[in-house]
């Protein structure tokens, strides 16, 4: 199966869950003292390089993206080079109608995402998007272009389907 979630965010601001894997050791093993009569050598230490932080997903990239369009945090023509075909449509669309404006205080965010690998360069993405108590889906299909740069070329929201001006 190519289904992968990649993201949770349960509750932001608090501590991150606990892992639960059950191949983790316990405890570090005790140390043991050197022999009677033999000096103990330090170890050299490996010098400590700092780690460079990971680049975000594209599927990450993208769901935050998309939710800050779709919640009026951004304007819609700031995803116009991240899009293709008829996405943009779409998404100025669904962004007219502000389904993701929730005015009760809590902003929405990213809970879940998961993806599916459809093909070679093309990846659909769906997520759990979340504000106080409410829940939303989010769908929408990533392509790998020529350029080497993934645009969205598909945006849909869960709930009622909304009558669109050109499935007439």
């Amino acid at each position: 199966m190519n289904k992968v979630m990649t993201r949770t965010r349960r509750h932001p601001g608090t501590r991150p869950p606990v892992r639960h894997d059950s191949r983790r050791p316990g405890r570090t093993p005790a140390r043991t003292t050197p022999a009677a009569g033999r000096p103990s050598t330090p170890q050299p230490q490996p010098p400590t390089t700092p780690v460079p932080a990971p680049h975000p997903r594209p599927t990450d990239r993208f769901a935050d993206l998309l939710l800050a369009v779709l919640s009026g945090r951004r304007p819609v023509h700031s995803m116009l080079r991240h899009t293709a075909g008829r996405a943009y449509d779409d998404l100025a669309w669904l962004a007219e109608r502000g389904p993701l404006r929730f005015t009760h205080g809590a902003h929405p965010v990213v809970r879940d995402i998961g993806y599916y690998v459809a093909g070679p360069g093309a990846l659909e993405v769906f997520a759990r998007i979340g504000a106080g108590d409410r829940l939303r889906a989010m769908a929408f299909r990533l392509e790998h272009g020529p350029d080497h740069r993934w645009r969205c070329t598909a945006v849909e929201l869960g709930g009622p389907k909304l009558p669109h001006p050109d499935d007439d």
